[in-house]
C-alpha cells in the first residue's frame, strides 16, 4: 500500500495530539495516511501496553487511517542506531510516502526529539540504494524510497512554527481521537497518579494553542509545524 503521508510519533497519541487534525483534514481530501508509533508506551504512569494498544486503534479508526503499526521499540529507551534505523527504513519504503510528519526536534519528553532524530536520519538512508532491506518472511528486497518531505509537529514546548495549516472544522475528529486515549488524560473519576498530561489544563491547551495560532493567520483553528530545510514556494499568491 502506498501513502501520501506517513505518520511517526514515539507514543501512541503523540501523532494525535501534534497532528490530529491536519490528519484528518488530508484524508478528508482524499490522502491515504498511515501511522507508525514507535513505542508502545509502557512506561507510561497511568494504563497499560495493553491498555494503549486498543486506545490507539480506536483513535485510528476515528481518525480514518489507512493503517497503523507499532515498531515496539523500548518506551525511554530505544535510540539512533542502525538496527532502529534499519526498523523504520522498512516502514517508509513499505509505505513509501510523499510526506513524512514526526515528532518535535525538541521537547520535555527525551523520546520526541530522539524520535525527530531517528525518523529524520532513516528517511535520508532509505533513499540510499546500497542499504538492503527485506520485510519480514519476503524475498525480495525492498525498492529504495526517500520521502520528499519531512515536517515535525509541535508537542509540549511551544516552539515557533515554520508554517500552520487552516485545521478550521477539524479540531473536533482530533479531539474526539484524543478522547480515544481515555487512560492518559483527564478524567475526575480515576484514581491512577496525576500527570503532566492528565489534567483538565493540559487538554484545554490543545484547543487553546490551535486558537491562537488559528487567530494569527486569521482563521479558528490551526496547527504547527517545523522544517529541516526551506519551504519553497511557487509564486507569492501561492502563500495566500
Amino acid at each position: 500500500m502506498k501513502l501520501d503521508i506517513l505518520v511517526f510519533g514515539a507514543h501512541p497519541d503523540d501523532a494525535e495530539l501534534g497532528a490530529g487534525a491536519t490528519i484528518a483534514k488530508e484524508i478528508s481530501l482524499g490522502k491515504k495516511v498511515g501511522i507508525i508509533d514507535l513505542t508502545r508506551g509502557e512506561l507510561g504512569t497511568r494504563g497499560t501496553a495493553e491498555i494503549r494498544d486498543k486506545e490507539a486503534a480506536d483513535a485510528a479508526k476515528i481518525l480514518g487511517v489507512a493503517v497503523r503499526e507499532n515498531l515496539e521499540f523500548a518506551d525511554g529507551f530505544f535510540v539512533n542506531d542502525k538496527e532502529h534505523q534499519l526498523a523504520v527504513i522498512k516502514m517508509i519504503r513499505k509505505y513509501q510516502p510523499e510526506i513524512i510528519l514526526c515528532n518535535a526536534i525538541d521537547d520535555r519528553h527525551i523520546d520526541h526529539g530522539k524520535g525527530a532524530s531517528l525518523v529524520s536520519d532513516a528517511a535520508f538512508l532509505s533513499g540510499l540504494v546500497k542499504i538492503e532491506t527485506k520485510l519480514d518472511g519476503s524475498k525480495e528486497y525492498q525498492t529504495p524510497w526517500r520521502p520528499k518531505l519531512i515536517y515535525h509537529y509541535i508537542q509540549w514546548k511551544n516552539l515557533v512554527p515554520d508554517f500552520v495549516v487552516d485545521v478550521t472544522g477539524f479540531m473536533d475528529k482530533k479531539n474526539e481521537a484524543i478522547r480515544a486515549y481515555a487512560s492518559q488524560f483527564y478524567d475526575p473519576n480515576s484514581d491512577e497518579p496525576e500527570t503532566p498530561i492528565s489534567s483538565s489544563n493540559f487538554i484545554e491547551s490543545v484547543t487553546y494553542r490551535a486558537r491562537d495560532l488559528g487567530r494569527l493567520i486569521g482563521v479558528e483553528h490551526a496547527e504547527g509545524f517545523t522544517v529541516e530545510r526551506f519551504v519553497a514556494v511557487e509564486s507569492l499568491d501561492s502563500l495566500i
